[in-house]
């Protein structure tokens, strides 16, 4: 993050420790539980409600006041159309990062919390797992090796779902990913039914693609979005946080026979290690890397985490 800050004077951005961005949350109230939130928590995160308190609230009061404008320009353009057929379509708040970040609690804690402002706003959550294309697939265009990297997606199935979203349809289908037999589960789907407020998250959210050679028109995905995150670290610890979790999961979920994985946690410990250094090095690196974190500066708001896990400092764009 330092280097979208050569000085604060010319950056697009405004940073915040984050004790200064706690003081943010002003009378915003804590409605998760101790269990709620156990159960949000996503296996080796640390984050705490004291998290939640310090970072969340005060980034939930600002997405508050972002749906709000969105609202009053809503009513500003049935006004000056008048015409008061058109239909709200959802907001967007996109969540991108690193694998081992922690996006998926950042994304769970955000959707509750959102959830239960005191206008009740229908939240859903969507994750680009679903949209991977199936491992059959990526098997037979020798793709395995690089599932997570952009082109291992069906790009046009996401942009279908993103353009459905925002355009107001009812009813939106998104496939079903399984983390336990590591693929989309065939025919299974989850519906979107026109929520106040969507998330959608996933490692490559905010990369923008590759441009046509034959001057068509191509959307993005973080097109769609009306705020994006970026949740970062230092390399070297999404390295360490990626090998401990792997190690977490060899102990709990690998040993399901049914699980994917389910072979690594056959291995000696140092074997398994192997394994996930491997894993990183030629798969999660070179995807960080090349896709991931160069779309950092694309956000709207930048989480930074420290060695324990917690949000060290805030980046936000400056309007």
């Amino acid at each position: 993050m330092d280097q979208l800050a050569p000085t604060e004077k010319y950056s697009p951005f405004r940073f915040f420790s984050a004790e200064q961005w706690s003081q943010f949350r002003a009378d915003t109230p804590l409605t998760l539980s101790e269990d709620e939130f156990r159960r949000l928590r996503s296996l080796n995160d640390p984050v705490d409600l004291e998290e939640v308190k310090r970072i969340y609230l005060s980034l939930s009061r600002l997405l508050s006041a972002h749906v709000e404008a969105s609202q009053l320009l809503f009513r500003q353009r049935q006004a000056f159309f008048n015409a008061v057929d058109i239909v709200k379509t959802p907001f967007i708040i996109g969540i991108a990062g690193s694998v081992a970040v922690g996006k998926s609690t950042t994304a769970r804690v955000l959707k509750e919390l959102l959830a239960r402002w005191p206008s009740s706003p229908k939240v859903d959550l969507i994750t680009t797992d679903g949209f991977l294309l199936p491992n059959e697939v990526l098997r037979r265009e020798n793709l395995m090796e690089r599932k997570g990297f952009p082109d291992s997606y069906d790009v046009g199935a996401l942009l279908r779902f993103l353009s459905g979203i925002k355009s107001g349809l009812p009813d939106v289908r998104a496939p079903v990913y399984s983390h336990l037999t590591y693929d989309v589960i065939p025919g299974e789907f989850v519906t979107i039914d026109r929520p106040d407020i969507l998330i959608f998250e996933g490692i490559n959210v905010l990369q923008p693609g590759k441009l046509p050679q034959d001057g068509k028109i191509v959307p993005f995905l973080s097109d769609f979005f009306d705020f994006a995150i970026y949740i970062d670290a230092d390399e070297k610890l999404i390295h360490e946080w990626y090998i401990s979790r792997f190690m977490r999961l060899r102990e709990t979920a690998f040993r399901n026979p049914d699980s994917f994985f389910h072979r690594y946690s056959q291995l000696s410990e140092e074997a398994a290690r192997a394994i996930a250094e491997g894993l990183w090095s030629n798969i999660n690196l070179k995807n960080l890397r090349e896709n991931i974190l160069p779309t950092c500066a694309r956000a709207d708001l930048i989480l930074r985490k420290g060695a324990d896990h917690l949000v060290q400092e805030v980046a936000l764009r400056k309007l």
